[in-house]
C-alpha cells in the first residue's frame, strides 16, 4: 500500500511540474533559450506515464543495489593454497568468543606465571614436530606472530574488525586487535594487524612499570594473483615485541591457606624480584611465489567455494628474521631466586641475537583425470630443497678495567656461531577416490650442523559419508638435536656446555570425526628416547637440564562430545593421559572441559547465548618457573589440590558486533579460596570481563 501511494504521489507531482512549467511552452524571443548545438532539433513531450516510469526504473535500481555481507569477504592462509587457490568466508561467528585468550583454549589449556602475556606452556603433553635448530625458548611463542599465523584476504571491500577485550574496573588483562585489509586491485589485496596487551596482572606493585606485561605485535601482509590464474605471490612482515616480568613470584606462599586471616593487599604484595622482567622481539620478511605449469583445472567455478586446481607448480620461498632475547635484572637477589650468579650479583643483561635466513625450492605434479567433478586415483608429489642459514651470538653485562684502571660495565660476548642446513623434502598424496586418501611427508637434513634429523609422516583418511564419519590412521617418526639452551648456553646466572643425544619419537594415533554426531575421538601412543627436560637437585632450584636415559610410553586418548536439545547446548572435552614416568613428565592425567549452555533470539535481533563452562583436572606434582633462563622444571615436589574453575558469561550478536561479559573464576570462596598450576605462583582471581569486537565492511 505505502509503494502505491508513493507512486500516486510522484504522479501528482508531475501533473503539477507540467502545469507549472506550461507557461514556458513559448519562450520570449528575446530570449533564446539554451541549446546543445547549433541545430535546432524539435522538442518531444514526455507523457505522464513514461515519467511515471522512469521514476520507477529510478526506484527499482534502489532496491537492486548490492548489499554487502560477509559473503563477499574470503579468507585463506598459506597451507590452504599448497594444493590449490581456494578461500572461505569470514567467520562472523561468537562459538568460543569469551574464550579470547590463548591461556583459554578449551582444547589446549596452558600453565602459566598468573595471566596474559607471561610464561606458559601446555598443561598436556603436547610434541613439538619440528627438526633442526632450535635455540629452546618457548615461554612466550603463543603471543606471537608467525608467518603461518597469516591469513589472506581476497575482499570486494574494504575489511576492518576490532576487538577489546578487558576487565571491569581493573587493568589485569587488557587486550586490543585490530585487522584491516582491502583490495587495491580485483586480484591484488594488502592490509595489517595490530595486537596490543597491556595487563598488570593481579599480583605485584602496580607502581612498577617493570611488572606490568606488554606486547605489541604488527604485521603488513599482501597477496597477489595474477589475472591468469596461475601466478601467486604471498609477503608479510612482521614486528613482535613482547615484554613479561619475570619477579620470582610473591613474597607469601601461604595466601589461600593462612590461617591467621590478616589482611592482605594483591595490588601491593611484595615480590621477590620487583624489576626483573624478560623481553623477546623478532622481526620478519616472508615472501612466497608460486607458478601453476600446464593444464590448470577448475572445481565449482563460479561458486563461492570454487577452487583453481594446477597439474604442476614451482615454488620458491624466502624467510629473514632477525630476533634478541633479553633478560633484565636490577636487583639484588635477596631472597635466593638464584642458585648463583656468574657475572654480577645485582646486575644482568643477558642478551641472545639471531638471524635465521631460509630459501626454499618446490616443484609439484598433480596426476589426475580431466574430469574434476569426482576425486578419484588423484596422485600429487611435492619435492622440496631448504636451505637454513644461521648466526647467534649472546651477550652478558660483565665489569672490566678501563687503561685508567676504573671499572665500568660493559656488553661481552661469550660466543659467537654461524652455520647452515639444507633439507631435503618430499610429499606424496593419493586420492584413491573422495573417500580414501593416503599422505605422506618425508623431511631429512642431509647435511649442516643437524645433519641426520628426520620427520616421516604418514597418514590414512577413510570416509564413509556425512553420517558415518571418517578415520584418521597417523604414524611418525622424529629424530631431532636438542636445543641450544639443553646443550651450548652462557648467562648470569646460568652456564651449560652439555653433549646430549638426538630425542628420538615415535607415535601412532587413531581419530574417529562424525561432525552429525559433534564426536571426536583421538587416541594416540608416543615412545620416546632420550628424553629432554629441567630438573633441579631436591628441593633445590638450580634449574640445569638433563636426559632420562629409559623410554618413556605414553598414551593419550581425548574425547570430544557435543549435545543439543532444543536451544540447550551441552560441549564437553575430556582428556586421559598415562605415562611410566609421571615424576618426569609432569602433567594430570584428567582434563575436562564442559560448557553448558542456552541460546535464544531477544528483540528479534540479538542472537544470544547464556552459559556456563567449568575446567578441571586432576592434581599433579606442579612444575617450577626457572626465572632468567626461560624454563619450567622439575622442581620441589609440591601437589596442589585441585578445584574446578568455573565461569558464567553472556555472549551475543548484532548485526556486525559481537560481545560478551563473563564472570571468570565465578566460584572463588566457595570450594576454594585460589589455585596455582606452578609453583609459588597463584592464578588469577574471580574477575568480571567483558569483550566487544567490530566488524566493518562497507
Amino acid at each position: 500500500m505505502r509503494i502505491k501511494l508513493k507512486y500516486i504521489l510522484l504522479l501528482l507531482v508531475c501533473l503539477s511540474a507540467q502545469h507549472v512549467f506550461a507557461q514556458y511552452g513559448q519562450p520570449n524571443r528575446t530570449r533564446p533559450l539554451p541549446t546543445r548545438d547549433t541545430i535546432k532539433q524539435p522538442t518531444r513531450q514526455i507523457s505522464d506515464d513514461e515519467m511515471l516510469d522512469s521514476l520507477r526504473k529510478k526506484e527499482d535500481n534502489k532496491k537492486d543495489s548490492v548489499v554487502y555481507n560477509s559473503k563477499f569477504i574470503r579468507v585463506t592462509n598459506e597451507s590452504l593454497l599448497n594444493d590449490s587457490t581456494q578461500t572461505f568466508a569470514i567467520d562472523t561467528g561468537i562459538t568460543n568468543f569469551e574464550n579470547y585468550s590463548p591461556l583459554l583454549d578449551p582444547r589446549n589449556p596452558r600453565i602459566h606465571l598468573g595471566n596474559t602475556g607471561l610464561a606458559q606452556r601446555s598443561l598436556l603433553f603436547e610434541p613439538v614436530k619440528t627438526i633442526g635448530f632450535d635455540v629452546g625458548l618457548h615461554a612466550l611463542d603463543i603471543y606471537e606472530i608467525r608467518p603461518q599465523d597469516i591469513k589472506y584476504y581476497n575482499t570486494r571491500v574494504p575489511y576492518s574488525l576490532l576487538s577489546l577485550f578487558n576487565g571491569f574496573g581493573s587493568s589485569a588483562e587488557q587486550l586490543f586487535k585490530i585487522i584491516h585489509t582491502q583490495n587495491v586491485k580485483p586480484n591484488w589485496n594488502v592490509g595489517f594487524n595490530l595486537n596490543f596487551n597491556g595487563s598488570r596482572g593481579f599480583y605485584s606493585y602496580s607502581n612498577v612499570l617493570g611488572q606490568n606485561a606488554s606486547g605489541l605485535n604488527a604485521a603488513i601482509f599482501t597477496w597477489y594473483e595474477s589475472k591468469s590464474k596461475r601466478y601467486n605471490l604471498l609477503g608479510n612482515a612482521i614486528f613482535n615485541n613482547l615484554k613479561a616480568p619475570e619477579t620470582g613470584s610473591i613474597l607469601k606462599d601461604d595466601i589461600f591457606t593462612d590461617p591467621s586471616n590478616q589482611p592482605f593487599f594483591k595490588n601491593s604484595a611484595p615480590v621477590r624480584l620487583p624489576n626483573s622482567y624478560e623481553n623477546w622481539n623478532n622481526k620478519s620478511i616472508y615472501i612466497k611465489q608460486f607458478y601453476y605449469l600446464g593444464r590448470i583445472d577448475s572445481l565449482n567455478k563460479g561458486k563461492d567455494n570454487s577452487k583453481v586446481l594446477p597439474t604442476q607448480r614451482v615454488a620458491h620461498t624466502f624467510y629473514v628474521q632477525n630476533g634478541r632475547y633479553n633478560y633484565i635484572q636490577s636487583d639484588q637477589d635477596t631472597y635466593n631466586v638464584f642458585p648463583d650468579y656468574y657475572y654480577s650479583d645485582r646486575r644482568s643483561r643477558d642478551s641472545l641475537v639471531y638471524t635465521h635466513i631460509q630459501n626454499e625450492f618446490s616443484y609439484s605434479f598433480y596426476l589426475r583425470s580431466k574430469s574434476v567433478k569426482f576425486v578419484k586415483n588423484e596422485l600429487k608429489l611435492d619435492l622440496g630443497l631448504a636451505h637454513d642459514f644461521w648466526h647467534y651470538t649472546q651477550f652478558v653485562s660483565d665489569t672490566a678495567l678501563n687503561q685508567y684502571g676504573a671499572k665500568f660495565i660493559h656488553q661481552a660476548r661469550v660466543q659467537s656461531s654461524t652455520f647452515q642446513d639444507i633439507t631435503l623434502k618430499a610429499k606424496l598424496s593419493y586420492r584413491f577416490s573422495d573417500r580414501i586418501g593416503l599422505d605422506a611427508d618425508f623431511r631429512q637434513i642431509a647435511q649442516g650442523r643437524n645433519f641426520g634429523n628426520y620427520l616421516y609422516d604418514a597418514k590414512l583418511i577413510l570416509a564413509g559419508g556425512n553420517r558415518v564419519g571418517k578415520i584418521i590412521l597417523e604414524a611418525y617418526s622424529q629424530n631431532s638435536s636438542p636445543p641450544m639452551v639443553y646443550t651450548n648456553w652462557v648467562s648470569n646466572h646460568y652456564i651449560f656446555h652439555n653433549d646430549f643425544s638426538n630425542q628420538k619419537t615415535t607415535s601412532l594415533s587413531f581419530n574417529y570425526i562424525n561432525n552429525p554426531l559433534q564426536l571426536d575421538i583421538k587416541a594416540e601412543y608416543f615412545l620416546i628416547a632420550n628424553y629432554l627436560y629441567f630438573t633441579a637437585q631436591p628441593g633445590g632450584n638450580d634449574a640445569h637440564p638433563a636426559q632420562l636415559g629409559n623410554d618413556i610410553n605414553l598414551l593419550k586418548i581425548s574425547i570430544g562430545k557435543n549435545l543439543k536439545w532444543r536451544r540447550l547446548h551441552f560441549d564437553n572435552y575430556v582428556v586421559y593421559q598415562k605415562t611410566d614416568y609421571q615424576s618426569t613428565l609432569r602433567t594430570p592425567e584428567i582434563y575436562t572441559y564442559s560448557n553448558l549452555y542456552f541460546t535464544s533470539t531477544l528483540f528479534n535481533v540479538l542472537q544470544s547465548s547464556i552459559g556456563i563452562n567449568v575446567r578441571y583436572n586432576t592434581e599433579y606434582v606442579a612444575p617450577s618457573y626457572a626465572v632468567g633462563l626461560g624454563q619450567f622444571y622439575n622442581g620441589p615436589n609440591v601437589t596442589f589440590s585441585s578445584y574446578p574453575i568455573a565461569g558464567v558469561y553472556f555472549k551475543a550478536t548484532l548485526q556486525r558486533t559481537n560481545l560478551f561479559l563473563m564472570y571468570d573464576y565465578a566460584n572463588q570462596g566457595l570450594s576454594s579460596k585460589g589455585y596455582y598450576t606452578v609453583n609459588r605462583y597463584p592464578q588469577q582471581d574471580h574477575l568480571l570481563k567483558f569483550g566487544v569486537s567490530w566488524t566493518f565492511y562497507n
